[in-house]
């Protein structure tokens, strides 16, 4: 399992305190001093990942192993690319490890990413008519996993957020339906809240097993949590 940060005996703890600077709302204060002490933003800078999101896939595949080596994996709102970090690595996209098969990984975002190795990015919309077939084409095939952090631009008011990412959740499982292999999986960061039930019951016609999940990494005082469908039973059923 992925180890929780902080944890060993004899670590000190410096907190770091930002003073609010002029013209510099109190809540971007706050936010910045939260950010500078949480300990896995501090592990992921000194691992070389590129936010702490990257321990929250780490610890869903360490629990359901989705990402084997040789699989084909869509990461779906991939920037900044911690997620696709760690799939390059579990999925052997570098073959790096010449006795297991070799993965492939494909980041697609609506801007532009700073490259990974053994990634592939694409700035492209998956909500465009094409983006479907595009991703098939650069795949040669189906994909095994398709993956999604994505969160609606949160407008502050909690109800609207809940159902602008719920209403995201659904578009990447529609995309999910058309891409993924028979058997594949689907994994997305939705918020606690009664409005995706119907996506639930969805998820669990369309795959054989579905688990949701709040890992270590995601704060405990936010409403994300991540749900992991395995097992797609193929195109047939999630078009019923």
């Amino acid at each position: 399992m992925t180890e929780k940060p902080g944890s060993g005996r004899g670590q000190r703890e410096l907190r770091v305190r930002v003073k609010t600077a002029k013209g510099r709302k109190l809540s971007s204060t706050l936010w910045l001093e939260r950010q500078l002490n949480d300990p896995y933003v501090i592990r992921a800078k000194k691992e070389g990942y590129r936010g702490r999101a990257a321990y929250k896939i780490m610890d869903l595949d360490d629990r359901y192993g989705f990402l084997k080596p040789g699989a084909r994996v869509v990461d779906l709102g991939c920037a900044p690319g911690g997620w696709c970090q760690v799939a390059v690595v579990r999925v052997n996209a570098l073959g790096q490890n010449p006795k297991k098969p070799v993965g492939r990984v494909i980041g697609v975002d609506l801007q532009e990413v700073e490259p990974i190795a053994g990634a592939e990015l694409h700035q492209l919309d998956f909500l465009s008519d094409q983006a479907d077939d595009l991703v098939k084409g650069w795949l040669g095939g189906r994909a095994d996993v398709v993956m999604s952090d994505m969160a609606a631009a949160a407008s502050g008011h909690k109800a609207t957020d809940h159902l602008r990412i719920v209403a995201l959740v659904e578009a990447a499982l529609a995309f999910a339906f058309d891409v993924l292999e028979d058997d594949g999986t689907f994994v997305a960061k939705v918020l606690a809240g009664g409005a995706e039930n119907e996506m639930q019951a969805v998820l669990k016609k369309n795959f054989k097993k579905v688990a949701n999940v709040k890992p270590p990494a995601s704060r405990a005082d936010s409403s994300e949590k991540f749900v992991v469908a395995m097992g797609f039973r193929g195109r047939e059923v999630g078009e019923g």
